[in-house]
């Protein structure tokens, strides 16, 4: 009988790496996730695996990935940074899919900067819609997609628990990748961008957590979220944190 188990992948850059090891874990303990959510680096992890690929092909993916490639500076007046990279990068391992053909359900939460609002994404092209949910204002040019001005879905939800309701989920599963992590001294704009987000979100992310039935805080805390070196570190520590709770679980 279906449990109507959901995954909610949070946001963290490059502290995604450690939802790798959470869908290691996942596999290994033979969890059926029947609905997957994602905010940021967790709707680009989540949509991966809603696809059909396995923790081991998602994370040679990400090892194979140079972050520098997926980013180019831009003339545009609303954003440092182009996504049209980030982009091709999905096409290339997704290809032009709609939601409607993931294996399984997927929804990605993104934000109205024009009113502040959340949008939850579940019907449409794929690949905008996780390009919309990873543009971290200022950084990357928003996405237009339905007439709505669209940044990253950190701002209003980091931990997308909502999207799992709307997709049926009866069993939540929320991954917070910014619980544990201490906040060290900036060294550029990247930075405290990220710390800023991080200090803003403390307090509604564990007000959204409080509607998962379980919640996995990898401890992250001597990893760097711009780091990508730190790739297989991450991989592992998510998959021992969550390995360690998942068991109560099964």
């Amino acid at each position: 009988m279906s449990k109507k188990i959901g995954l909610a992948l949070g946001g963290g850059a490059v502290l995604g790496g450690a939802h790798i090891g959470v869908l290691k874990a996942i596999e290994e303990l033979d969890i059926n996730i029947e609905y997957v959510a994602g905010t940021s680096i967790g709707a680009l992890i989540g949509t991966l695996f809603a696809s059909g690929k396995s923790s081991s092909e998602i994370e040679e993916i990400a090892l194979e990935l140079n972050w520098l490639d997926i980013s180019t500076i831009t003339l545009s007046k609303l954003g440092l940074l182009s996504n049209e990279k980030i982009g091709d990068f999905l096409l290339k391992h997704l290809g032009d899919v709609e939601f409607k053909d993931l294996k399984i359900p997927f929804a990605t939460v993104a934000t109205d900067i024009s009113t502040g609002s959340k949008i939850i994404l579940k019907k449409g092209k794929v690949v905008d819609a996780v390009v919309a949910s990873t543009s971290i204002p200022a950084l990357f040019v928003p996405i237009k997609i339905n007439n709505k001005t669209l940044v990253d879905g950190a701002l209003v939800e980091n931990v997308p628990i909502s999207a799992l309701d709307e997709l049926g989920a009866k069993f939540k599963i929320g991954v917070d990748l910014n619980n544990k992590k201490l906040h060290k001294n900036p060294s550029n704009i990247i930075e405290v961008i990220l710390n800023s987000f991080d200090i803003m979100l403390n307090y509604p992310t564990k007000k959204a957590l409080q509607n998962a039935d379980i919640t996995i805080k990898p401890n992250l805390k001597k990893f760097n979220a711009i780091n990508t070196k730190q790739l297989k570190e991450l991989i592992n520590q998510g998959y021992i944190d969550s390995k360690k709770i998942l068991l109560d679980f099964v």
